[in-house]
């Protein structure tokens, strides 16, 4: 089976909202420590891959129709 790009795009937004779920129970727990800054670093970059992603799909779509 092919993976579309909104396909990945999606699963990497799931993945940043996963990780900001453990950014916000880190800093509950623990605090501000290194883990979640890591844990906000992640979920930076799968949101940002999930916006590219889900773009690209779209005006991949857009461009076959012409």
């Amino acid at each position: 089976m092919k993976q579309t790009p909104l396909f990945s795009g999606i699963i990497y937004a799931i993945l940043g909202t996963l990780f900001t779920y453990f950014a916000i129970q880190n800093v509950n727990n623990y605090g501000w420590g290194f883990f979640t800054f890591f844990f906000i670093l992640l979920a930076t970059l799968d949101y940002g891959s999930a916006i590219r992603l889900i773009a690209f799909h779209f005006r991949w779509k857009q461009q076959q129709r012409k």
